[in-house]
């Protein structure tokens, strides 16, 4: 299906999005709704393994249309934008976003929420609502997580933008390279993950996602419980400590 400000492949267990409403891509409510008419698609797909979000023109994203945080329009525009990550939560597989140039925002939390980032050099990040006099929610939530309360507390609430060096020195994203290697980069970013049982990747991420719970212990028994009694009933964990045992390849069904 063609749509209007992304375009989307699946290949091989990957999907990627990749945003293209030129010149910066700011996030509509039109292009949320894109989005996540792609994500719902995507819900219980047996072979997707990663979802990669990537982007055409002159940056990633520099953020949420602002006029649409206006009067009526804003409910409607917060439900949008909150239903991305509500379901990319949902598919349970691991996201990669792929970010070159300005990073801001919207476009921020979009990238920063994914497990994973692989960024340019050239690349600006930061959450500048503070100086329009509204928060980013969705930062305001995963940032602690992330990189601690104190940085997220100096990002958030200064607003300030940092380079792609100072992110990654901070954990903010994975990995920085040139941007002219940033496609060939991403692309071998991903291999690894794309090797790998499609189900037993949501359970693992299942897992680490439980692993961030306050309580060390409730927590570890949540993970025993995803590990034992879930993890271990599917054909792909099985056929995965099989195959090391006979040491050949594993055939993986993605069950």
């Amino acid at each position: 299906m063609a749509y209007e400000h992304i375009e989307v492949e699946f290949r091989d267990g990957l999907g990627t999005i990749t945003l293209n409403r030129p010149p910066v891509n700011i996030l509509n409510i039109a292009m949320m709704g894109e989005i996540n008419e792609v994500l719902e698609g995507w819900q219980g797909k047996k072979d997707l393994k990663l979802v990669l979000f990537d982007a055409r023109g002159k940056c990633f994203s520099a953020g949420v249309d602002v006029g649409e945080h206006m009067g009526d329009l804003a409910p409607k525009m917060i439900h949008a934008f909150h239903r991305m990550f509500r379901l990319m939560e949902g598919l349970g597989i691991p996201t990669l976003a792929s970010v070159y140039g300005s990073c801001l925002g919207g476009g921020c939390e979009l990238a920063v929420f994914c497990d994973l980032v692989i960024s340019s050099d050239d690349a600006k990040y930061g959450q500048p609502e503070i100086q329009v006099g509204v928060f980013p929610p969705i930062a305001a939530q995963i940032f602690p997580r992330i990189i601690g309360r104190k940085a997220a507390m100096e990002l958030i609430l200064s607003g300030k933008i940092i380079p792609a060096s100072e992110a990654l020195s901070m954990g903010l994203i994975n990995r920085v390279v040139p941007k002219d290697e940033l496609k060939s980069a991403t692309d071998e970013f991903a291999k690894p993950y794309l090797r790998l049982s499609a189900e037993v990747l949501r359970k693992t991420k299942k897992a680490i996602t439980a692993g961030l719970m306050d309580d060390f212990d409730p927590s570890l028994k949540v993970i025993e419980d995803i590990y034992l009694n879930e993890l271990m009933n599917t054909a792909d964990a099985q056929e995965g400590l099989k195959a090391f045992l006979e040491k050949r390849k594993p055939e993986w069904k993605n069950e």
